[in-house]
């Protein structure tokens, strides 16, 4: 069991002001280039759970800009106003096995942790909401 927990691969970012107001994620593609093959133009899903079992489908696009190079755009308008999500807030995405039963896109996790300050001390920790 340890070494499939090992194989997972995961990505995260930290949400910006811009992101959390517009409902969506944006990643350079190098940070998810081992879970998705570029296309540009292309829309792709996402199954996501949530740390409370809930299933949700977010949906990918994949850019190119001269400017910024490749990069992925996540939908999640949804999600993002039941989970409350802020600025700063770290949205993890970790790869779950893939059966072959399942539908061809790809299945994630996903985690949301936010920093409080409690007695004085910085603690991030999950947001179960």
């Amino acid at each position: 069991m340890e070494n499939q927990e090992q194989e997972r691969q995961s990505f995260s970012k930290h949400l910006t002001q811009n992101e959390v107001k517009d409902r969506i994620i944006f990643f350079s593609y190098t940070y998810v280039a081992p879970f998705f093959e570029f296309q540009e133009g292309r829309l792709f899903f996402m199954d996501v759970t949530d740390s409370l079992g809930k299933a949700w489908t977010f949906i990918g696009t994949f850019y190119a800009n001269p400017e910024v190079s490749k990069y992925v755009s996540i939908k999640c308008p949804q999600f993002s106003s039941e989970k409350g999500l802020k600025a700063n807030d770290e949205v993890i995405f970790t790869e779950r096995p893939r059966r072959e039963s399942d539908a061809p896109w790809k299945k994630f996790n996903v985690i949301i942790k936010r920093n409080i300050r409690l007695f004085g001390q910085d603690i991030w920790r999950e947001l179960k909401v």
